[in-house]
């Protein structure tokens, strides 16, 4: 039987947070994407300060051994270690209080509303940090919304100029 896409994201993630662990590194998100028989496996890492292109090329070598022992990808398929860049995915409740006082967008799985009233899917503003369940931002049009996290689809940093 096939593994789903979940599935192997989520055994590569089982699989690899020791070994992450171990190099004081931080997963920020597991991605597998396949195209009839080609197969591409990415992991994004994060680290206090950044990651390096040394920290990417030694995860690479220590996940390629471990992932050919275990065989949990049924095909060929090319291994990719990044950081997660400037415009960072916010997946945790930690990543929220972490980023706190930076510029995010958010986009929410239907329209919600924002303190003024207004409903939309996205919002762009300054991360207040999170409050009761519910990220707390200052929309860049002056109001601000409290959307809770169970309504967001996805959140990212903005790169600032």
């Amino acid at each position: 039987m096939a593994l789903h896409r979940d599935d192997i994201c989520d055994r590569i993630r089982t699989l690899a947070l020791p070994v992450i662990d171990s190099m004081n590194l931080e997963l920020v998100e597991v991605e597998y994407k396949r195209s009839g028989r080609e197969a591409v496996l990415r992991l994004f890492i994060d680290k206090e300060g950044g990651v390096t292109l040394d920290d990417c090329a030694d995860l690479s070598r220590e996940l390629s051994t471990l992932l050919d022992v275990e065989d949990l990808i049924p095909c060929e398929y090319s291994l990719e270690v990044s950081s997660p860049g400037l415009d960072r995915p916010l997946k945790s409740e930690a990543d929220y209080e972490r980023f706190s006082g930076r510029l995010i967008k958010v986009r929410t799985y239907e329209p919600y509303q924002d303190d003024a009233g207004n409903r939309r899917k996205t919002f762009l503003g300054r991360l207040e940090g999170l409050k009761d369940g519910s990220v707390v931002m200052s929309l860049t049009e002056g109001q601000t919304a409290s959307i809770p996290l169970e309504r967001i689809a996805k959140a990212q940093l903005e790169f600032e100029f």
